[in-house]
């Protein structure tokens, strides 16, 4: 892959995944990346910020959700293209595995919704998924099972 010298660098940010009563919460987007396309609640990092607590934070800030951080499970890639295609920013994504404490979802910050799916309901064609939302989600509900039948 040819260097791009006119791009920043990667950003790193953080993606909450939160299960509760057997359904998990996701956001639709309201900035690029994925503007209109549902995907975790989550975003930068701040200088200094542990990841589990950034996640909490975004959590919190754009659903109204109290949660508490688990564990990191995986990273994925978000490109943000323009119209040429062109890639515009590089977003480094990681997951963090999150407790429900308490709250209904309500969109805020930089969703537009926010709510409870069944995971079964994220294979539904109709829905605007963001790249990999269905892959980490599911990864993330077989890492809560072990974990909780080991406890």
């Amino acid at each position: 892959m040819p260097a791009t010298s006119s791009i920043a660098p990667p950003i790193a940010a953080t993606i909450a995944a939160v299960f509760h009563e057997g359904r998990i919460l996701l956001v639709r987007r309201a900035n690029p990346p994925d503007a209109g396309r549902w995907g975790f609640p989550g975003g930068k990092i701040e200088a200094g910020e542990p990841i589990e607590a950034a996640a909490v934070r975004e959590l919190l800030e754009e659903t109204g959700v109290r949660g508490q951080a688990r564990r990191v499970f995986t990273a994925v890639d978000a490109l943000d293209f323009d119209e040429s295609g062109e890639l515009r920013r590089h977003f480094v994504l990681i997951a963090v595995l999150c407790d429900w404490i308490a709250g209904e979802p309500v969109a805020g910050d930089d969703a537009l919704e926010a709510r409870w799916f069944r995971l079964d309901e994220l294979e539904y064609a109709g829905l605007a998924l963001s790249l990999d939302v269905a892959k980490v989600a599911h990864l993330a509900a077989d890492i809560a099972m072990k974990e909780d039948d080991r406890s």
